[in-house]
């Protein structure tokens, strides 16, 4: 399939242009899938704030409908750290509890990059990194290239546990370098030509948040330089995605969309898709429907036509047509799912980002003029979305798109569904990342699973809480406009635990949705396992997938996987010395973590006793 057929999908694809945000590490990644053992264990699997006591899940045959099929009962032991680190030898415990220590102290973790600097000099290259190694490298990286991680790969393989590739190289900017590389990347020379336009101030470049990294320390972030580097970025996705097929059957690959383009096409096309939306709630409203849910919102079809003719969307006989076959609602009615059909099969890019003007009565262009080079970029950014589709298709890797910044994310949300609408059709290929800690996330997943299930392919999902609310909320309250984050904690883990739910129910009906609960909270795993017990749905069906870093949460990870579920360790590789902006975010993530709860650090000394009082000293792992 080429750019062009992506987007042409994207301007006929029967979809709603609802605005929707999502969490990711934000991290290249690629995986090996899970080798998992047949012998059942008993799990440590528990509550993040409190010991608490075994439980049993029972987990029935993956055909839900056989008469005769037997439980199978899994005891989950959150006290039995002897599972939780069979993969671990001694010297690794320790590590473990010295590194986590560590993160608690705020002077190293707020100085961190300031202290390796030092350290760096102090003791030298050689010792700097032997030091590294010996504690936040060895903890979190995994080694330097693909040849020398492959022992731990197919260490925690043999333990049910598989591996998410994740290059972590990351450029070391300073403010100064992010700001200006944001602002000339994300403002056109319309904007520049003309600066006092009608761009809404959310969809614009504000360069006191032109610094994306302030206040995210889980995600990754990517600032353009010119196409050339979305080139490299793109071959260094590929080659993820390569090493994973390679590795494994069903691997995981993972892409962020501000790696591969200019991310004014981002903000520009968002924009576009949010007014189209704000336009079918004023068309609505006009109908007496405002106020409804998601998919309960829907327009009559013959007001919705005198208003699209009054617009001046088209002539009479062509909205007529536009409205008919495949392109109409059931019952006479337009929902969000065939809201998009309005936007015109058009080729050129600059002709999507066409708007309806409630003042005017007629659609206009975003900006005035599109440079010839403007388009080029927005085109070649489809491209190399197309090349990474086409590549997890051809090496069998399902392929994850990693949410951002809700500026973004409306476009990046679009470009995703459409890839799923081409590449989902006999398997789960692509799967879109969404961000529980926005209030809007629940009408997000259930808006695409109802578009899967109308139109046949399977759904993918990946759950996350959401990297990046700090810098929401500040930008939010500074530029002017809604905070689009939950009120608390409590409300985000009550978010997820809908979304995940609805999930599961699709795959309870149809068995052609798929998730990662991409999640360090021990009670949202505590609820899938029970979830899935309730609905019969088998790990063995490799339906519901969970995920974790690497050196965090083995008390999860670990049990899971040796209890059969498809369990994955995101997996971080690179030099010592482009990698510490990655241990940099490791560090200052683990501090929260390990302030918050003393759990993590509680289990690895009570299996280090243990195996001290039981002459296990030298205990080295067998598998």
């Amino acid at each position: 399939m080429s750019y062009t057929k992506l987007t042409s999908a994207l301007v006929r694809a029967n979809r709603d242009n609802i605005n929707r945000i999502r969490l990711s590490s934000g991290r290249l990644r690629s995986t090996a899938a899970s080798t998992q053992p047949k012998e059942k264990s008993k799990e440590l699997l528990g509550e993040e704030f409190a010991l608490v006591k075994p439980v049993q899940v029972d987990l029935i045959s993956e055909t839900k409908n056989v008469a005769n099929a037997q439980p199978c009962k899994v005891e989950i032991d959150f006290e039995n750290t002897k599972e939780a680190y069979r993969s671990k030898d001694n010297i690794e415990l320790l590590r473990s509890l010295l590194v986590f220590k560590l993160c608690t102290f705020d002077i190293l973790v707020d100085k961190n990059k300031e202290l390796m600097a030092l350290s760096k000099k102090v003791f030298g290259q050689r010792l700097f990194e032997k030091l590294m190694r010996m504690t936040f490298y060895g903890q979190f990286v995994a080694g330097e290239d693909h040849e020398s991680i492959k022992p731990l790969i197919r260490k925690n393989q043999a333990f049910g546990v598989g591996a998410v590739l994740d290059y972590s190289v990351e450029e070391d900017l300073t403010p100064e370098e992010a700001e200006k590389k944001e602002m000339d990347s994300c403002v056109s020379e319309a904007e520049k030509e003309s600066p006092d336009n009608d761009r809404e101030k959310k969809y614009k470049a504000h360069r006191q948040f032109s610094d994306r990294r302030g206040g995210v320390i889980s995600a990754r972030t990517y600032f353009y330089a010119d196409e050339s580097k979305c080139d490299n970025q793109m071959e260094t996705f590929i080659n993820c995605i390569r090493a994973s097929g390679g590795s494994s059957v069903d691997g995981f690959s993972a892409i962020k969309m501000t790696a591969l383009g200019r991310p004014q096409f981002l903000l520009q096309f968002s924009e576009v898709l949010v007014k189209w939306r704000r336009f079918f709630n004023v068309l609505a409203a006009q109908q007496g429907k405002s106020g409804l849910t998601a998919l309960e919102q829907t327009l009559d079809l013959e007001p919705l036509k005198e208003s699209l003719t009054k617009l001046g969307v088209g002539a009479k006989n062509d909205i007529d047509n536009l409205l008919t076959g495949d392109k109409l609602g059931s019952s006479g009615t337009i929902d969000l799912l065939d809201w998009n059909s309005l936007i015109d099969d058009r080729t050129e890019i600059s002709n999507l980002l066409m708007v309806p003007n409630l003042q005017t009565g007629k659609l206009e262009p975003l900006l005035k003029k599109f440079t010839v080079e403007e388009e080029k970029q927005m085109k070649r950014m489809l491209q190399r979305v197309d090349v990474l589709a086409k590549h997890a298709m051809e090496n069998g890797v399902r392929l994850m798109v990693d949410a951002e910044q809700t500026y973004f994310q409306p476009a990046i949300s679009r470009l995703t569904v459409e890839m799923q609408r081409i590449f989902n059709k006999e398997k789960p290929t692509i799967f879109n990342t969404y961000q529980c800690y926005l209030k809007e996330a629940y009408d997000n997943v259930i808006v695409d699973v109802e578009l899967a299930r109308r139109e046949g392919w399977h759904f993918g999902a990946k759950l996350v809480r959401g990297a990046y609310m700090y810098q929401e909320r500040d930008r939010a309250r500074e530029i002017g406009y809604e905070d689009p984050i939950n009120p608390d904690y409590e409300a985000t883990n009550q978010m997820y635990h809908r979304c995940l739910e609805l999930v599961l129910e699709e795959i309870e009906q149809n068995r052609k949705a798929n998730v990662m609960v991409a999640s360090h909270n021990e009670d949202t795993v505590k609820f899938t396992l029970h979830k899935m017990n309730q609905m019969g749905l088998s790990p063995t069906e490799n339906k519901v997938y969970f995920g974790q870093l690497l050196g965090m949460c083995d008390q999860i990870s670990f049990p899971l996987g040796q209890a059969g579920f498809p369990v994955y360790k995101y997996v971080p590789y690179g030099p010592v010395n482009e990698v510490i902006p990655y241990l940099s975010r490791r560090a200052q993530e683990n501090r929260g973590m390990m302030k918050g709860s003393q759990r993590e650090r509680t289990l690895l000394w009570k299996e280090l006793m243990r195996r001290v009082l039981g002459g296990q000293i030298l205990y080295k792992p067998v598998y």
